[in-house]
């Protein structure tokens, strides 16, 4: 079994993690993480490869400096939760920016070129990059650790995928016909055909053209972090407009974009809060609310939310099923990793 101390990156939204990891066997087996979060400006999200990397490399260095390993020389795992053709464990070719990213030099590029490039501009330390994985496999694989009937990971973050265990004869890309691989959907890019077109709604259609990457990652932008608050503004303008709330005033801060952020969204519609406390929410994006204004938003978030999870439970009703017919079962018991947690799906 895998032993001993690895260093991972986790690159896929605006936080980005650097993580030690600590795998033992024996009798005390098991996996010790220490790990720090840092954020990427949006600058740096939007200005060039260079940049982009030597802040990723910038931040290695304070986490090795923080743990007090610098200058060791680690094996590194690359988690890289964008769109890439993977030809080897140790490489990914980054196909297209998604979520916001927009650095420049990176597109058709080896992301793990990039990485060793920018560790030999510091000239500081030196690592191997063994791997390079996308989030939904290496959710998958960790809760494979627990349960090795993980079959499905899924990710619903600053946006959202899944991967699923399919037969090898199934896989038109790899030789062989033995066994089961794990393929990465990029399902964030459902419906770019126009397949969703008849659920979409005018607020979607709104956030996507307003969007870094119009008429891409169609599916993605109805259910993850990066998007929903910004379909509740778009409503909430739209309710405006119509004088069914805010008595008919639209705040300049609820004309800008992303002022209302996702976590406004689940604030307000966790269960718990008091609608005294949506209207402080309220009043922090500007907007003097009344009772019933807060009732309507707090409805309104409560809609975004349900139908993104209801989505996101068709497209894993989906997974599951096809991994049923491949088996040619009745019925099928899956666990599905989500952000590192394990959820046991039974018929």
């Amino acid at each position: 079994a895998e032993k001993g101390d690895f260093l991972a990156l986790d690159l896929g939204g605006t936080n980005f993690r650097v993580l030690l990891v600590r795998v033992r066997n024996g009798m005390r087996r098991g996996v010790e993480m220490h790990n720090k979060i840092y954020s990427i400006p949006v600058e740096i999200m939007q200005g060039t490869g260079e940049e982009l990397f030597d802040h990723i490399v910038h931040c290695i260095s304070d986490f090795l400096e923080y743990m007090g390993m610098k200058g060791v020389s680690l094996p590194l795992g690359f988690t890289f939760s964008f769109p890439c053709q993977q030809n080897n464990l140790d490489e990914g070719i980054l196909l297209k920016w998604t979520k916001g990213f927009k650095a420049t030099g990176c597109e058709g590029e080896d992301v793990v070129g990039l990485l060793k490039e920018a560790i030999h501009r510091r000239e500081e330390f030196d690592l191997d990059v063994v791997a390079v994985v996308n989030d939904t496999v290496g959710t998958m694989m960790t809760c494979g650790y627990e349960d090795p009937y993980c079959e499905v990971g899924l990710i619903v973050g600053t946006g959202s995928n899944a991967c699923y265990m399919e037969e090898m004869r199934n896989v038109e890309l790899v030789e062989g016909d033995e066994g089961r691989m794990c393929v990465n959907m990029e399902w964030g890019a459902f419906g770019d055909s126009g397949c969703l077109d008849d659920v979409r709604t005018e607020f979607d259609v709104a956030v996507d053209e307003l969007s870094l990457n119009p008429g891409k990652q169609r599916f993605e932008k109805m259910i993850s972090g990066m998007y929903l608050g910004e379909i509740v503004r778009n409503i909430l303008m739209d309710f405006t407009k119509k004088g069914l709330l805010f008595r008919g005033r639209i705040s300049e801060r609820l004309k800008t974009r992303g002022i209302f952020e996702t976590k406004f969204l689940s604030q307000i519609e966790s269960d718990c809060l008091a609608l005294l406390q949506v209207r402080s929410i309220l009043q922090h994006l500007g907007l003097e609310s009344t009772c019933d204004d807060s009732i309507i938003v707090k409805e309104v978030c409560t809609v975004v939310a349900r139908r993104a999870a209801q989505l996101c439970g068709a497209g894993m009703a989906a997974v599951v099923d096809k991994i049923r017919q491949n088996r040619g079962l009745d019925f099928l018991k899956v666990t599905v990793g989500v952000d590192g947690t394990l959820y046991k799906l039974h018929p």
